[in-house]
């Protein structure tokens, strides 16, 4: 089946939002604040602030809130010098205080640093520029042989190449004329002789080249035979669109629009709906079954359940029925959530061999579809799935969402009875510690309404033993596990 596909571009002075389209449904969503814009591929000069052999990694300071990490198979002389012995180790490539050219290829993630490497790589429209290598490539997603060896001679034969340089031809490349792919050579050489410049008239810890604004890289990286039509809805970032498009993309500077309506593009759309789909742990599924989406730190789990699906004909092909609709809308909340990482997929177990070979095709041709490298194992003996993700920047919910003051990021608060029964205890030390006249305790509406009439009795008898009477006062600002006990 064709995709149709459609970008819309949400422009406010705060953030830029870019939502992708195809067949009509929200499959992507990108988010670039302007207080916290992503630093992949940003260009920075580092100096090494700690070289650890133990992990064969350094910690290079950019100017970053924290030190980034490098390790030694991303520093790009040690593959030049590795002569299939494996890499050499880091102290042999890098010193503390040693200053060098550095690429971000991993945003900050919770309380990890950056990661970065040394192979630097400056794309453009249609090629991949690598001054540390001097390979050319051709992306694999280009299949058919004739067109990868017309696009790598066409790429060896450019007049304008620089000597020991490398460069890679991307997809968008498959019908690229030998007049575009010298432009972009001559565009990707000027910038990377400005670059050199900078970089040996700024100190350490300093940005050399930043990466283009979101709105742009969309007409960069995202465009595809598939594209349909491009709306942004700001007037002013619709016209450098549309300059940059006809100077580098002038192949899709007709299908940019401007939308003028009054009311919100995502709106119309549905997108804002569907970003706030992607916050919630479950997702429904159209038979009645669905999913349990859990990321942690470690890695992302999804539980696939049959919810109110009931099926026609047996348990099984209910079973299958629905692991099929999930593995569909796995890889779509994959895309949508920006999940990366290891991601761990409880289908529901199946008895028929075939049956689990139809689903994990089913997911991995889903899988075909996401411009994120995945790469999935076949169901384990506990029935389970594993498979990666690139992770290059924070999911969806990184993004929007920080921890909750009232669970501290745990997902689940202590009960009204349980924080009673602490109390309790608290009210035998203070008793016991302190020669008290009254006590006073202080807490949230629901735990004092159980301690006054369900726990009464218990209340009661504690008051008799220590001989202190206690009092209750509501703390409206209280968490319900937050109280405290005074001495009157």
């Amino acid at each position: 089946m064709s995709i149709s596909k459609e970008i819309l571009i949400n422009i406010t002075p705060q953030e830029t939002r870019v939502a992708i389209l195809e067949n009509g449904m929200v499959h992507e969503i990108y988010i670039e604040r302007s207080r916290s814009k992503g630093l992949v591929g940003n260009i920075y000069k580092g100096n090494v602030a700690r070289v650890l052999p133990g992990m064969e990694a350094a910690f290079i300071e950019v100017g970053l809130e924290r030190a980034a990490f490098l390790h030694v198979s991303d520093v790009a002389q040690a593959r030049q010098s590795s002569n299939g012995n494996g890499l050499p180790h880091i102290s042999q490539l890098l010193r503390e205080g040693q200053e060098l050219l550095v690429q971000v290829i991993k945003d900050p993630i919770g309380t990890k640093g950056a990661r970065l490497t040394t192979n630097i790589t400056i794309p453009s429209r249609y090629l991949v520029f690598m001054p540390n290598s001097d390979n050319v490539g051709v992306s694999s997603r280009i299949e058919d042989e004739n067109e990868r060896e017309r696009l790598r001679n066409m790429l060896i034969d450019q007049a304008h190449r620089i000597e020991g340089a490398g460069y890679i031809v991307r997809t968008a490349a498959e019908v690229a004329t030998p007049e575009s792919i010298d432009s972009d050579v001559q565009y990707l050489n000027r910038l990377w002789d400005a670059v050199n410049t900078k970089s040996k008239d700024i100190a350490a810890g300093t940005v050399v080249h930043k990466d283009l604004p979101l709105y742009l890289r969309v007409l960069r990286d995202m465009v595809d035979e598939d594209l349909e039509k491009i709306r942004v809805d700001s007037r002013e970032t619709y016209a450098i669109m549309g300059e940059f498009a006809s100077t580098y993309v002038p192949e899709v500077a007709d299908v940019i629009e401007h939308y003028p309506g009054e009311r919100p593009i995502f709106d119309l759309h549905g997108v804002e709906d569907e970003i706030q789909k992607g916050l919630e742990r479950k997702v429904h599924l159209k038979s009645g079954g669905y999913l349990i989406i859990d990321q942690t730190e470690a890695m992302t789990t999804i539980d696939v359940n049959t919810g109110a699906f009931v099926g026609n004909r047996n348990l099984e092909e209910t079973i299958f029925k629905t692991n099929l609709e999930a593995a569909q809308a796995i890889a779509r909340q994959l895309r949508l959530r920006n999940l990366g990482g290891i991601v761990i997929l409880d289908f529901i177990d199946m008895v028929e061999e075939e049956h689990k070979r139809q689903v994990m095709r089913a997911l991995e041709k889903a899988l075909e579809k996401d411009h994120a490298r995945t790469q999935v194992c076949d169901v384990s003996a506990l029935g389970l799935v594993e498979m990666t993700r690139k992770r290059t920047r924070e999911s969806l919910e990184h993004v929007l969402c920080g921890v909750c003051p009232t669970c501290e990021g745990r997902g689940t608060i202590k009960s009204a009875e349980t924080v009673c029964y602490e109390i309790f205890r608290e009210i035998l030390r203070e008793a016991r510690q302190f020669d008290a006249k009254e006590l006073l305790v202080l807490a949230s509406q629901d735990v004092v309404d159980l301690l006054v009439d369900e726990e009464s009795g218990s209340l009661a008898e504690l008051e008799d033993f220590i001989d202190i009477p206690i009092k209750f006062q509501v703390e409206a600002m209280f968490t319900q596990e937050q109280y405290d006990v005074v001495i009157m």
